[in-house]
């Protein structure tokens, strides 16, 4: 097997109900959260990412420009902690970090383990401290197991980085990874195809930038050239004759949600 491979996330700029029943209150404080960090928000508080590879495949997509919230992971004030929907990283939880083998690339994973949890995963299902995770988002693209992606951990069949190589040494009892405080294991939804903790380690939480608010918008458009920082004359031609087309207008405004672990 090959090691899978990834771009990072470029910056710019998972019951029928009656007809009259009410929203459900964490949909309507989610879209308000949206829509006072849309108006109100700077840099400072939302940041704009393209998805430019397949990993969180089917939850995000090659092409979803997403809007992240910078707010929601910060540390709380005495008195903003109050005031603000402060939260801590939860299992579940989709995040953007800096890549930690390359602080300059920006990667979107899914938060598996927290500190202090024990994982490990035997034919492709994850083992969280001896119970086997219900995992909804995960896709399995190949239905053929490997040594170590598929039962982790093990003994590298392909290149693990620096830091994948001392969790391994460091951080692996009875055979299960435990993650030390002030760190996180995540990975990709789709599971087969997926650079991430599994290669080149933990997340630090220093690390972590935000999580994923809503898609703004969704363009088919291949890895190469959404990986590359500069827009290029066949990106921009592409959009002028396919702009209608090639949009994913379904998945315009849609909010991203992390998944709680009943």
């Amino acid at each position: 097997m090959k090691q899978p491979t990834e771009t990072a996330g470029v910056e710019t700029a998972p019951h029928e109900a009656a007809a009259t029943a009410d929203p459900p209150r964490g949909t309507i404080a989610e879209w308000t959260v949206t829509i006072l960090l849309l108006l109100f928000g700077t840099t400072t508080l939302v940041q704009a990412f393209v998805i430019p590879t397949g990993s969180m495949e089917d939850t995000l997509l090659i092409g979803d420009h997403l809007l992240v919230d910078k707010l929601t992971y910060s540390p709380p004030g005495a008195l903003s902690k109050h005031l603000l929907p402060y939260s801590e990283v939860k299992r579940g939880d989709i995040i953007v970090f800096r890549y930690p083998v390359d602080i300059r690339q920006t990667f979107v994973k899914r938060v598996i383990a927290v500190p202090g949890d024990r994982m490990r995963i035997e034919r492709k299902q994850v083992i969280l401290n001896g119970t086997a995770s219900a995992e909804p988002y995960k896709y399995h693209k190949t239905e053929y197991y490997d040594s170590y992606r598929d039962n982790f951990p093990s003994d590298p069949n392909v290149r693990v980085y620096e830091p994948a190589q001392e969790m391994l040494e460091k951080h692996v009892l009875n055979g299960e990874v435990v993650v030390p405080p002030g760190h996180y294991f995540a990975m990709g939804d789709n599971r087969d195809s997926s650079l991430d903790s599994r290669y080149w380690g933990f997340v630090p939480r220093g690390n972590i930038i935000g999580k994923p608010l809503i898609i703004y918008w969704s363009y088919d458009a291949p890895t190469d050239r959404l990986a590359s920082p500069d827009i290029g004359m066949d990106h921009m031609k592409d959009l002028a004759l396919n702009f209608f087309s090639k949009t994913r207008w379904v998945r315009t405004f849609q909010l991203i949600r992390g998944h709680t672990a009943e």
